[in-house]
């Protein structure tokens, strides 16, 4: 990667060379430009490689794919790639933003899914509702505010500079989310309530994280040779997200601590390979793995898949569950107790006190919500003992909680696999001619039905009334009741396509991966929870077809709110990837819940989920550093006035729900690199920046560096500005005084509060350009 005095050097050197820079697109080429203006170099624009040949200019950049850096002798040119200042080719350029969009805290602090009347919590006013933005001239100064309903009809005007005070409300349903009062004392005893309780969770979550972190980890020996021999068998290419994730898991299992790691990804997304690379290593290295899965079909499917990954090395596997002969599973019992077997793969009979194993290294957990509490318990335990690598395809509340204070880590597998295609999801009443046309569509090619119906008393009879309604399909059915060998003739039967419409109950949830099956219908899809109707869509599209999800209800007009929303929700995000989306709306509808026990918070309902995480986070750091969380809460924006213009005008972006998006994320952004991502994100999704946007962005770069400074507000105007401090200012005092008696006429405080500068700022450039440098002396 080439540093600006590199660059400034070559310049210098090669007097008679020409140089063109070449950026991958408009957005980049402004960054490229950015990054050359320290230098005093503004290239011209160029359209194509001929217009720059043509000219005489000496600097130019023009637009095009190349990555590497090249010189070509003959013409005396030298062509500087933008991958080699940035270090990303553009394909990672576009990852790296596709991961942030896919970032958790990305998902939970999205505006966009607000609408009209939706609860949103300001940290400093509390809970109000959300009645959209609107644009307003004050002196002159034309912004963009977002309007904040409280009680008694009270609005209150957010400059859209500081939307990081704003988060959307999860936590419980919308109609009983609270609703403050501006001036009420009430917001403050909530936080002031909400702080104590996440104080205490803080405490015993640490309790068993120190439980974990005494007793040292097993500090994995990874054989690299072998591992890449066994990395090598993997008929795929693993995604980056997936990529990211295994190396994730296999650098905490060298840690010295247990490991406690959460794998989100979507269904079919690749969690599974994860997880075999990490009881690959784990197994390797003499320790034995139990893979806890929560159905037995699922911990049949996993037996075979991990017999045949580990069928060329000396792992044993076997598998625990009632499929198995009294015989197979009291030898699996003693081998497991000798230490003569590897890896063992049961349903939560694995977690029963007669279970004795030799040598534990790892528990890999699949589906952690499908888990009874007491199971849970047993795995807390376990947590604190041996490394644990959780699979998920929705979080449930309390792990993404955990996940989000920092207790647990997340990976997140948001990539599809190359060549998938979302599951196009349709929510209807019943009617005998969708059911038809849906099911001949599926069987014209070729392929196979999973008709779910979730009640065991009538699905011999609803398989019958299938058959006779579909008459070109061959129909049989299958439930949990059903004798062992039974239940797995009709599974395998279905699996080698001897039907093609299997009639079942949710037994089909977790696991069973049958690539031609691309059509699912859900009976009284009503009556089942957001995470079931996931992992049940997920059933299919497991392979380049394009996948069909009909969710079957009796009538519309019939269902609860709550079912409502959890239809509106798995209807709408449909997306490959949506399984964390999804968890986040599970939020909403269900509540947040405790991190520890199974009550609901209260707390966590009065300031909401968002809120509460931050506040959880702080106590946790607070805590581990030895010190009390007493900061005030939300008084850690600094607002920002350059005395212009500085929104998205809806000519640029017109939707409202985008904008809303792109202002919290100017509004959040920490540094400048940040900032100047999301600035190419804008110039290549929208075009070049209007000069109120640009206003925006000097904006948000003079937040990223008052706000660590401690400041509260900073105003500027043609004539000069004020700083103003918040209650505690991490400036440096000797520049502050420094400052003034060098300028007395120029800087001047009013008490402690307060920094006056006095000066001719009338350029907007300028301005931006001193106060920057201001902010900069006060910090150093």
């Amino acid at each position: 990667i080439l540093q600006v005095q590199e660059v400034k050097d070559l310049l210098h050197r090669a007097s008679e060379t020409r140089f063109l820079f070449l950026a991958e697109s408009a957005g980049r080429r402004e960054a490229v430009m950015h990054w050359l203006k320290p230098l005093g170099l503004i290239p011209r624009q160029y359209e194509s490689f001929a217009d720059f040949l043509a000219d005489t200019a000496r600097v130019g950049v023009v637009l095009g794919p190349v990555q590497d850096s090249l010189r070509v002798l003959p013409l005396n040119l030298a062509l500087i790639a933008e991958a080699q200042l940035f270090g990303l080719t553009a394909p990672q350029q576009q990852l790296k933003r596709r991961a942030k969009a896919r970032d958790p805290e990305t998902i939970l602090r999205d505006l966009s899914s607000l609408i009209v009347g939706s609860p949103v919590v300001h940290v400093e006013h509390g809970v109000g509702r959300y009645r959209g933005l609107q644009t307003l001239d004050a002196g002159g100064e034309v912004n963009e505010y977002l309007i904040l309903e409280y009680a008694d009809g009270d609005k209150l005007y957010v400059p859209v500079g500081s939307l990081s005070l704003i988060h959307r409300y999860t936590g419980s349903e919308e109609q009983s989310a609270p609703l403050h009062a501006l001036g009420n004392e009430r917001w403050e005893k909530a936080q002031k309530k909400a702080r104590e309780k996440a104080h205490d969770v803080a405490a015993e979550l640490l309790k068993i994280q120190a439980r974990r972190s005494a007793k040292p980890g097993m500090k994995l020996d990874l054989d690299s040779d072998d591992y890449m021999r066994f990395v090598d068998a993997f008929p795929f290419d693993t995604t980056p997200d997936q990529q990211k994730a295994i190396d994730d898991v296999l650098a905490d299992l060298q840690l010295e601590k247990p490991m406690d790691r959460v794998i989100c990804g979507d269904v079919g997304f690749g969690k599974t390979e994860v997880a075999l690379r990490a009881c690959f290593a784990v197994a390797r290295a003499g320790r034995q793995v139990c893979v806890l899965a929560p159905t037995t079909l699922l911990a049949e499917q996993h037996a075979k898949n991990f017999a045949d990954r580990f069928a060329d090395w000396p792992i044993r596997v076997a598998a625990l569950s009632r499929l198995r002969t009294g015989k197979e599973q009291t030898a699996a019992l003693k081998q497991l107790a000798e230490g003569s077997l590897d890896v063992v793969i049961g349903t939560h009979r694995l977690l029963q006190p007669d279970i004795q194993f030799k040598n534990l290294g790892l528990v890999v957990v699949d589906e952690e919500h499908r888990f009874g509490v007491r199971h849970k318990e047993r795995l807390k335990n376990l947590r604190a003992e041996v490394d644990m690598l959780t699979l998920t395809a929705t979080p449930i509340p309390r792990t993404l909680n955990m996940s989000l204070a920092g207790l647990r880590d997340l990976s997140i597998i948001a990539t599809p696999p190359p060549s998938r295609q979302a599951i196009k999801t349709t929510v209807a009443e019943w009617d005998n001619g969708l059911v038809y046309e849906a099911c001949l569509r599926e069987l014209k090619r070729g392929g196979q039905i999973y008709f779910m119906h979730n009640e065991v008393k009538d699905i011999e009879v609803f398989a019958a009334k299938i058959q006779e309604l579909v008459p070109e399909g061959r129909v049989r059915f299958a439930h949990g009741q059903m004798r062992e060998r039974e239940l797995e003739q009709v599974m395998l039967d279905f699996y080698h396509n001897r039907f093609n419409i299997l009639v079942c109950t949710t037994i089909i949830e977790s696991g069973i991966d049958v690539p031609s099956a691309n059509t699912i219908l859900i009976d009284r899809a009503d009556m089942l929870g957001l995470a079931q109707l996931h992992q049940l869509r997920g059933r299919v599209g497991r392979s380049h077809h394009r996948a069909y999800a009909y969710l079957m209800v009796p009538s519309k007009r019939a269902l609860t709110s709550d079912a409502e929303k959890r239809l509106e929700a798995i209807e709408a995000l449909g997306d490959l990837g949506s399984g964390f989306a999804l968890a986040t709306h599970d939020l909403e509808i269900r509540g947040a819940g405790e991190l520890l026990g199974d009550g609901q918070s209260g707390q966590i309902e009065e300031v909401g989920f968002t809120l509460y995480s931050e506040l959880l986070a702080r106590a946790v750091r607070a805590i581990q550093n030895g010190k009390l969380d007493d900061e005030p809460f939300g008084h850690t924006a600094c607002e920002v006035d350059l005395g212009v213009s500085a929104l998205i005008p809806d000519s640029y972006v017109g939707d409202i729900a985008t904008r809303l998006t792109l202002y919290k994320r100017a509004s959040e952004a920490q540094n400048e690199e940040a900032l100047r991502e999301l600035k190419v994100e804008f110039i290549d999704r929208f075009g070049l920046l209007p000069s109120q946007t640009e206003r925006l962005f000097d904006q948000a770069w003079l937040r990223t560096l008052a706000q660590p400074l401690g400041l509260s507000k900073l105003r500027a105007h043609a004539k000069g500005a004020t700083l103003e401090f918040g209650p505690n200012p991490k400036i440096n005092p000797a520049k502050l005084i420094q400052l003034m008696q060098a300028q007395p006429r120029v800087y001047k405080l009013e008490g402690q509060k307060k920094l006056h500068i006095t000066t001719e700022l009338a350029d907007i450039e300028t301005r931006v350009e001193r106060l920057g440098a201001l902010l900069t002396t006060l910090a150093t």
